[in-house]
């Protein structure tokens, strides 16, 4: 068994650890929060460079040209999941404020560690790479126009391009960058190639640094609104089981195979809390709640991404070897 093989079976202790680690930092040390949150991007960036670097790039080009996966992400993401957010928060009490930030945060796709997720349940990760230039162009695009229908003009024109920009330059047009660059030395030299053997060590290691930064970071923002925000938490969890059940449908009545339909579970449940977290912060006065309406989802997801790494290659979609109770039937 290698070194990372090894790491990947106990990725899940790993996580655990991190997450206990990070609760007891954002509680214990709240006053930290400000100075671990400038770790997050820098994290993300090296999380997303490793697992960049376990994407052969041959396959990535190959993956450009997937037009059927590309549809049914941006499907997904764009048709399916607006629907589904509209009927989770019809349950939502009456505050404009934690509607925003459910919005905010539930209509915006994924576009960094929601492929170190894919890489880690065995999904098809360069798929997820390479629809993000779309999935990120989309979202802007769009996002205005949902919140427009849903809550009004008023929050509609707060939403900028630069955030999205900024986080696709520096998460994911960089990494991507030093990745190939790194496979291009691996290629042409021996030191190239053990640099490259050694980063195979990181992928699991980073998705828990980025787990401690993130939780440890935003938790002390979550503990003063705990009252304000509960009523989301189960709007939260739904999101993460209905997500993938309905895309578990859209991979069969497609033909996908397996790995292509974990990606796709993964690109239609994880959201862009991370690139919507600077837009909630900049909100005008009266959307004080936003942000923390925002990071709660972050700290929920984190914890429903560890589980369905496990679920769904053990349940939602096995291998061709792995059968599971749940796809015997139709």
């Amino acid at each position: 068994m290698d070194p990372p093989d090894w790491l990947e079976r106990r990725q899940v202790t790993v996580y655990a650890v991190a997450v206990v680690l990070a609760v007891g930092v954002g509680v214990g040390r709240p006053g930290a929060a400000s100075w671990i949150e400038r770790l997050i991007d820098p994290t993300l960036a090296i999380l997303l460079y490793v697992t960049f670097l376990q994407i052969p790039f041959v396959r990535l080009r190959r993956a450009v040209s997937n037009g059927r996966f590309l549809a049914a992400a941006l499907g997904m993401n764009f048709l399916v999941v607006p629907v589904v957010v509209w009927g989770l928060t019809r349950f939502l009490p009456g505050r404009p404020t934690v509607l925003v930030g459910v919005l905010f945060v539930l209509l915006t796709p994924c576009v960094d560690y929601v492929i170190t997720f894919t890489e880690l349940a065995g999904g098809d990760a360069e798929q997820i790479t390479a629809t993000t230039p779309a999935l990120l162009f989309v979202q802007l695009l769009l996002l205005p126009a949902y919140l427009w229908l849903f809550v009004g003009r008023e929050v509609a024109t707060v939403v900028e391009a630069g955030p999205f920009v900024e986080a696709f330059v520096s998460l994911i047009v960089l990494p991507l960058s030093f990745a190939w660059l790194t496979e291009v030395w691996a290629e042409r030299s021996v030191r190239g190639d053990c640099w490259q053997r050694a980063m195979g060590w990181l992928p699991v290691p980073m998705m828990g640094a980025t787990l401690f930064v993130v939780i440890a970071s935003q938790l002390p923002r979550v503990r003063g609104s705990i009252v304000g925000i509960a009523a989301i938490v189960p709007i939260y969890v739904a999101f993460l089981v209905v997500m993938p059940l309905l895309a578990r449908t859209a991979t069969r009545s497609l033909g996908m195979d397996v790995r292509e339909g974990r990606a796709l579970v993964f690109t239609s449940v994880t959201r862009n809390s991370l690139v919507i977290l600077p837009l909630a912060l900049a909100l005008p006065a009266g959307y004080e709640l936003v942000p923390a309406v925002v990071v709660t989802q972050t700290l929920v997801e984190l914890v429903g991404m560890v589980a369905l790494t496990r679920v769904v290659p053990a349940w939602l979609l096995p291998g061709p070897d792995e059968p599971a109770a749940g796809m015997q039937t139709g």
